[in-house]
């Protein structure tokens, strides 16, 4: 497995995503799951990429059952985002007191001592962001944090809390479809030395080649609410897709591994996360890695899907406004 180096953290070329394994894309089944992830550390991957409030605790559960008698990889961890019992978002916070409160909690679940990334799910609009990396700092201080990481932070954020304390990585969207944070974003991460873990890098699914417009979302999958995945967005979306399934057959690849590979391609400072749930799906994602893009490839990749071109924001209204990112 190739090594790329966030910040002054080196990690595998690939991580995984384990989200969808407890929450937000409908049910899932819990020995796959488990088998997924040692199928990705037998692999190489060293890097696992969870959230507290995935499953309100039940992701980090289940890496820590997962990861039972094996060597332990590096954990990434987001915190901060606050939800009711029914699953309702209600906001983040990043208040220093707060942040230590959803480490205890990330520990015990972990069974761990430490988290090697730590990092705000969305930075809070009420909290100085120094204040929160702060706290954060102490944590490192103290051994209990090994990196601290940023989400979906902009530009003049990301100066800031660098300014506090060195940040590893931002994890932000980045894929064929989610290119907005290039202007500004990555060449600051670049300035100050901060890697990217880049998240939804198939676009939820959409830059898969897997998905049918007659597909019936389970409850509790998000996706039936995302503008991409609904109405005339979705069928321009796909058609995007199916542009990309033509150079992938060229290849002799899938779509997916196309669109991870041009992910891969976009510099050696970044690492996508891949969101598999099944051993099939990470086995195909892995095939990204030696899928080496040419500058013709790239070339045909982007104008099949040019900067801009997919139809609908990547989330709801409500959840955009949270995107520190995005203003």
């Amino acid at each position: 497995m190739e090594l790329r180096t966030l910040g002054k953290n080196q990690v595998s070329a690939l991580g995984l995503g384990c989200m969808g394994m407890s929450d937000l894309y409908g049910p899932a089944d819990e020995t796959e799951s488990i088998a997924t992830i040692h199928a990705a550390l037998d692999a190489g991957v060293t890097l696992l990429d969870t959230g507290d409030f995935y499953g309100m605790g039940h992701n980090e559960l289940l890496i820590a059952k997962a990861l039972e008698g094996r060597e332990r990889p590096q954990i990434s961890v987001k915190f901060g985002a606050l939800r009711d019992p029914a699953g309702a978002w209600l906001g983040y916070d990043g208040r220093p007191a707060a942040v230590k409160n959803f480490l205890a909690h990330s520990l015990r679940r972990l069974r761990a001592d430490h988290v090697d990334v730590y990092r705000i799910a969305r930075v809070d609009p009420a909290v100085p962001i120094e204040e929160t990396v702060g706290a954060i700092a102490e944590l490192v201080s103290a051994g209990y944090v090994r990196h601290i990481g940023l989400s979906e932070a902009g530009a003049d954020t990301i100066r800031r809390a660098h300014a506090v304390h060195p940040i590893a990585d931002l994890q932000i969207e980045y894929s064929l479809l989610s290119r907005g944070g290039e202007d500004e974003i990555l060449p600051a991460c670049r300035e100050l030395g901060i890697g990217i873990t880049a998240y939804g890098v198939l676009s939820r699914g959409l830059l898969s080649g897997h998905w049918s417009p007659a597909r019936e979302l389970a409850p509790g999958d998000f996706r039936s609410v995302s503008p991409r995945f609904t109405g005339a967005n979705l069928s321009h979306n796909l058609a995007l897709t199916e542009a990309l399934r033509d150079l992938a057959g060229a290849r002799g690849v899938t779509v997916a591994q196309l669109a991870i590979a041009w992910v891969l391609s976009r510099g050696a400072d970044i690492v996508p996360l891949i969101g598999a749930r099944t051993r099939e799906r990470l086995a195909e994602a892995l095939g990204a890695l030696d899928l080496a893009l040419t500058p013709a490839d790239l070339a045909a990749v982007e104008a099949a899907v040019p900067a801009g071109a997919a139809a609908g924001s990547r989330y709801g209204e409500a959840q955009m406004a949270h995107l520190d990112s995005e203003h």
